[in-house]
């Protein structure tokens, strides 16, 4: 089978490796379509911890079972299916008090390599986070399952109705974060660096939008004057996280969603954040049900097409990363 592997920064080769025979337990899926993530981005561009180089490549999929293991009596071979990389181990001290998405043995037992012909999914991913892909839904768009539900774990437990939001950021986490927060009944503000993304944005549904030149004038009309309920940090750069507070009202919180390089930190106002009693909360990866909501929303028809600039073949993997890698597009879908 052919497969993408990331060697190092800004070098990805395509090579030819045997087909991996599903154990017990196992799913062998056939790649149907793997998107582009801002996280492989970083990888491709700088490295990333959570990505060892040499290694494979990618990890946001949707595929059909090619051949399952002994035991597995819920998936046949033909299924059409989405899935997400991690599951939850159930034995850790973390996974004891229901914090899933901190399991210590999370990314121990990840499945990457989704810019390939097929993808191994081991037992307990199969057990927990495989869905039956709908009949109706493109397998470009199911690929988005995991995105999605790291979305929906920062927000799901939010008050956001009738609440207003500014979203740092029009990249496609952005843009998802739009998307389920004009679901929920926010108004919504946003802000990035490129027209092009702001004026898609508009389209999905934001209230506002405006470039980061004009974001202080922008805040004091949209809030009258108090600033926001809640701000969603999506570009992972540390200057921004630091300035995030500067547009709370008293009583609001910062949900940092963006990661920043390892062992970098910032510094914040403790007078602000005491006396105005502002909460900063840390957004990271997803639990089971958070998959399953996200599951649920792309049944039901939420409309992730916007984010797709692309469709490009295996061979073409290093040109979508180019792209990416000047501002070309949002997310690329790789078909085999």
């Amino acid at each position: 089978m052919l497969a993408c592997f990331l060697i190092k920064p800004g070098v990805i080769e395509l090579r030819e490796i045997p087909k991996p025979e599903p154990a017990e337990g196992e799913i062998l899926l056939k790649i149907e379509a793997a998107l582009t993530c801002g996280t492989d981005l970083k990888a491709f561009s700088r490295g990333h911890f959570l990505i060892p180089m040499p290694g494979p490549f990618g990890h946001e999929f949707s595929g059909t079972v090619a051949e399952v293991g002994k035991g597995v009596k819920k998936f046949k071979a033909g299924d059409a299916v989405m899935a997400v990389h991690t599951a939850p181990c159930h034995n850790c001290k973390y996974c004891a008090v229901k914090a899933f998405n901190l399991c210590e043995n999370l990314f121990n037992t990840k499945v990457l390599g989704a810019y390939a012909e097929y993808i191994l999914l081991p037992k307990h991913v199969v057990k927990q986070n495989v869905f039956f892909k709908p009949y109706g839904l493109p397998f470009d768009k199911a690929a988005m399952l995991e995105p999605l539900a790291c979305v929906v774990h920062g927000i799901n437990k939010l008050p956001l109705k009738n609440n207003k939001a500014l979203i740092i950021g029009a990249g496609p986490i952005g843009l998802l974060h739009l998307l389920l927060l004009k679901l929920r009944g926010a108004k919504v503000l946003i802000t990035g660096l490129e027209h092009d993304r702001l004026d898609l944005a508009y389209q999905m549904g934001a209230d506002m939008i405006t470039p980061p030149s004009d974001l202080l004038k922008a805040i004091e009309g949209f809030s009258d004057g108090i600033g926001v309920d809640f701000v969603f940090e999506c570009t992972g750069q540390v200057e921004v996280w630091e300035r995030s507070i500067n547009y709370l009202r008293r009583g609001g919180t910062v949900i940092l969603f963006g990661g920043c390089k390892k062992d970098t930190i910032v510094t914040y106002d403790t007078y602000k954040l005491h006396y105005d009693e502002m909460t900063l909360k840390g957004a990271f990866h997803f639990n089971p049900s958070d998959v399953r909501i996200a599951y649920e929303l792309l049944r039901d028809g939420l409309d992730v097409s916007p984010l797709i600039s692309g469709r490009l073949s295996l061979k073409d993997v290093t040109v979508a990363f180019e792209k990416l890698s000047r501002g070309e597009g949002l997310k690329y879908a790789i078909i085999p």
